[in-house]
């Protein structure tokens, strides 16, 4: 929809499965409205939507759909779109809203490493228990950011398969 119109009310079906998403979001310690924003936004036919739109779809408070916006952006479930001349913050997902956030949680490998680094780098660090703890941190950090770049060219593999099956099928 242009800037200009607004996306017309959720029907109860999709009000239904939003709650059922954002349930099962925070179920896993996520936060209910992160949740919300984001099965919103998967399921809209729109390539985006005005953060006031996400807010009168969900009924929520501008305020709170600000949080989650920011929430989702920094680990790469959502991206912000500018649209020329237009001061609004609009918001969307990938196709691959997934594959998207394994690319995000790279930037959190990489400032836990940092972080770890910092810790090796402090007075404290250069005790033996706590530098083991550091140290140990720090590898896991290397190891897991090795094994997810092949995480994510795994799930990119089997995505495109999967897809090419269903094109073929």
């Amino acid at each position: 929809m242009s800037a200009e119109t607004s996306h017309p009310p959720l029907d109860p079906e999709a009000q239904a499965w939003i709650e059922k998403f954002a349930t099962a979001w925070e179920a896993q310690q996520g936060k209910r409205m992160d949740g919300r924003v984001l099965a919103l936004l998967m399921i809209t036919q729109e390539p985006h939507l005005a953060a006031s739109d996400i807010a009168r779809l969900l009924t929520a408070s501008t305020g709170a759909v600000s949080t989650s916006t920011r929430a989702l952006a920094e680990v790469g479930f959502i991206t912000r779109v500018t649209l020329p001349g237009d001061r609004r913050h609009y918001f969307r997902t990938e196709d691959d809203v997934w594959g998207a956030f394994l690319q995000g949680e790279r930037n959190y490998l990489r400032r836990m490493l940092d972080v770890m680094d910092g810790g090796l780098a402090l007075a404290a660090g250069t005790h033996p228990r706590t530098r083991a703890r550091l140290e140990n941190g720090r590898r896991y950090m290397l190891w897991l950011g090795d094994y997810h770049r092949k995480m994510v060219e795994d799930w990119r593999a089997y995505r495109d398969s999967a897809f090419a099956e269903e094109e073929d099928g």
